[in-house]
């Protein structure tokens, strides 16, 4: 039952987090809102509604190991298998305007957020810090994006992307109307499925919530992007994709655990303090020099990425099952 829980947790965050993002652009279009706003806003925001909801449920119902594993586990996720993915199929071009730019914006967040938990719990002021950041990010980009027409176009591309790539965005106001409704009661509804569901397997498996959250519930909450750059590849777009996985890593840390912080305390494991921390920091540091020299992500690396992926996975549940065995048998 805790399998099926879980699964159609993920289905209906995937499918209503691209519900509500689809309607709330096609809103916002509707309303005349200049389109480097509704990707600096809008899409921004609303592609990273799985993660937040999840987090922000799991914090509130006494998981908070959920929350922080489901942040961490996704920006590894993102870096290792949703760009080493699509790299089999086709090269990423990292020679781009913002990708590097964001790049090192990312691995200042990385460090901050490192350096935060080991003043746990995330708190309220740890918070407030993070989510500050995400707000000078994106008032720091918007004015670039102002004066610069190639920043201006890169932040447009996944808007017109949604609006201009035929994929079901709703013309008529009754229909953004029963979007955006699906997308909110829906996404509330995935959250609630998806962290009871997880603790139910925590507790099966014998390992903590934590654990759950770094794999299974970090690897469903990043499908959205996943189908988004296996989608991109197939067209030949790969750096759209490169975009869209740094600007979710740099919302996860920044905004996600922000806003999760200030609504309550989130304790960070030591085991995360002794790994896990440190892999998300080393997936970002991998592909720094891919971006920082233009050089483009390719099947070989991408393979690397990918077994590195499995390889973490497979350390990350298998040893700490048989450690909270071996303990329990104790």
């Amino acid at each position: 039952m805790a399998y099926l829980e879980l699964a159609l947790g993920i289905i209906a965050l995937v499918v209503c987090g691209d519900l509500l993002v689809r309607g709330a652009v096609a809103l916002a279009s509707r309303l005349e809102i200049p389109i480097m706003v509704i990707g600096l806003t809008i899409v921004a925001f609303g592609t990273s509604a799985p993660e937040l909801v999840v987090s922000l449920r799991a914090v509130l119902t006494g998981s908070p190991g959920i929350a922080i594993g489901n942040v961490v586990g996704s920006n590894i996720a993102n870096v290792l298998l949703v760009l080493g993915l699509p790299a089999l199929i086709a090269s990423t071009n990292t020679n781009q305007p913002l990708i590097k730019r964001n790049t090192i914006f990312v691995l200042f967040a990385s460090l901050l957020f490192i350096a935060l938990c080991f003043y746990q719990p995330l708190s309220f002021p740890h918070g407030a810090i993070l989510f500050a950041f995400m707000l000078l990010f994106l008032i720091a980009a918007g004015r670039r994006a102002a004066i610069r027409q190639e920043e201006a176009e890169v932040l447009s591309e996944d808007v017109l992307e949604i609006i201009e790539g035929g994929q079901c965005v709703p013309e008529k106001t009754y229909l953004m109307g029963v979007f955006l409704v699906l997308g909110l009661i829906g996404l509330p509804l995935g959250a609630h499925l998806t962290v009871s569901g997880a603790s139910t397997l925590a507790q099966t498996f014998g390992v903590s919530d934590a654990v759950i959250g770094l794999t299974i519930v970090a690897l469903g909450t990043s499908l959205p992007e996943l189908a988004t750059t296996m989608s991109a590849a197939v067209r030949g777009h790969c750096g759209l994709a490169l975009g869209n996985v740094l600007g979710s890593n740099l919302f996860n840390l920044l905004a996600i655990m922000g806003l999760t912080a200030m609504v309550a305390p989130v304790p960070v494991p030591d085991v995360f303090l002794r790994l896990d921390l440190w892999v998300m920091l080393g997936a970002s540091l991998a592909l720094a020099p891919f971006v920082l020299r233009g050089i483009h992500l390719t099947r070989g690396p991408g393979i690397v990425f990918v077994l590195s992926y499995a390889a973490y996975i497979y350390y990350a549940f298998i040893p700490r099952m048989a450690d909270a065995t071996a303990l329990a048998n104790m």
